[in-house]
């Protein structure tokens, strides 16, 4: 992310409530309605600048993901609203190669409980080669 949205900053850890954590069927990472469970994820001050670059990485044209607004509670402080990118498909699926490896990696460098990582490790399962 910090690649892709160089005037952005992360601001840490914030959670959903009524969703959860979703490798979708094209082999990305998304969120998908679940009542009753708490998803964790980064928050970043996504500048405007870099908005339409990472609509253009998300694919929102091409109709890969969609924007949407949800209130998250961030680990410091109280309830905002906050641009949210979901799959537009919520069929489960495998993870792309590599990829929910560096998810992974990100979650863990930012402090994300145990039970958070062993659910999202939970996607590698036995994967094929996508």
């Amino acid at each position: 992310m910090a690649t892709r949205c160089p005037f952005s900053r992360p601001i840490g850890t914030a959670s959903v409530a009524g969703y959860k954590f979703l490798i979708n069927d094209h082999g990305y990472a998304s969120i998908i309605a679940a009542p009753g469970r708490i998803v964790l994820g980064l928050l970043w001050d996504l500048d405007e600048r870099d908005e339409k670059g990472l609509d253009r990485y998300e694919g929102v044209v091409e109709g890969l993901y969609r924007k949407v607004t949800l209130s998250v509670k961030p680990a410091e402080g109280s309830l905002v609203d906050a641009l949210v990118y979901i799959a537009c498909s919520n069929r489960p699926g495998i993870p792309r190669r590599g990829y929910l490896e560096n998810i992974l990696q990100a979650a863990s460098k930012h402090g994300f409980p145990p039970n958070c990582l062993e659910e999202m490790k939970s996607w590698l399962g036995d994967r094929k080669e996508k």
